[in-house]
């Protein structure tokens, strides 16, 4: 469950680091405070899917990490999202501008896969996120959508279980996506020899 905390005035980028950087469960959205109040399940998949990513990045020796906690800024805008999973390219750090003080990223090519588990408030993550880490050039997000959340439009009909892999188009920012369920394997090309299925990612919630 998302909730967006009323206030009289809109933070800056700067404010919301001062003030809710350490705070894992808020982000900054058109300079509105986002409560991101995760539940069980919600952190269950997230660690699911870190676990299995891990594995990847340990086991095949890859120049990348995903941190504990860690926010995409969007340059020249009061936006600060805090994806539940990211994977970063370490190859990259030291061209980020406020890394070295701040574990905040702003170029896409310390980004090779990012993946939102989708709550409540799913527009955030179909229609807000997507679109801007889109126009970033972030080149693999998923879209974990165990319980089904999202509307029609974005994982069809009858609503169900989905997850919604979005890949850039070569050359442009614009993703291409495919639903993925039940068994559907993911094919990742930040992690090509992954062996994973949506149902074992929903599984992992616990009430699958």
């Amino acid at each position: 469950m998302l909730t967006t905390i009323p206030s009289k005035t809109a933070l800056t980028f700067e404010n919301f680091l001062a003030q809710y950087g350490d705070e894992a469960r808020y982000e900054l959205i058109d300079g509105a405070l986002i409560d991101l109040e995760p539940t069980g399940p919600h952190e269950k998949v997230a660690a699911f899917i870190s676990r299995k990513l891990n594995f990847q990045i340990e086991s095949l020796d890859l120049p990348l990490f995903i941190p504990h906690r860690c926010l995409i800024k969007l340059l020249g805008t009061d936006v600060a999202f805090r994806p539940d999973v990211i994977v970063l390219d370490e190859r990259n750090l030291s061209q980020e501008p406020l890394w070295a003080k701040e574990p905040v990223i702003t170029l896409s090519q310390s980004i090779p896969l990012v993946v939102e588990v989708v709550s409540t408030n799913w527009q955030n993550d179909y229609a807000r996120k997507a679109e801007d880490y889109s126009l970033l050039g972030i080149p693999e997000l998923w879209l974990v959508d165990y319980l089904g959340l999202g509307g029609r439009d974005y994982i069809g009909s009858p609503k169900q279980p989905t997850l919604s892999h979005y890949l850039l188009e070569p050359g442009t920012t614009r993703y291409r996506r495919q639903l993925l369920r039940g068994g559907d394997p993911i094919a990742s090309p930040t992690f090509p020899h992954l062996q994973l299925t949506v149902d074992q990612i929903f599984r992992s919630s616990g009430i699958q």
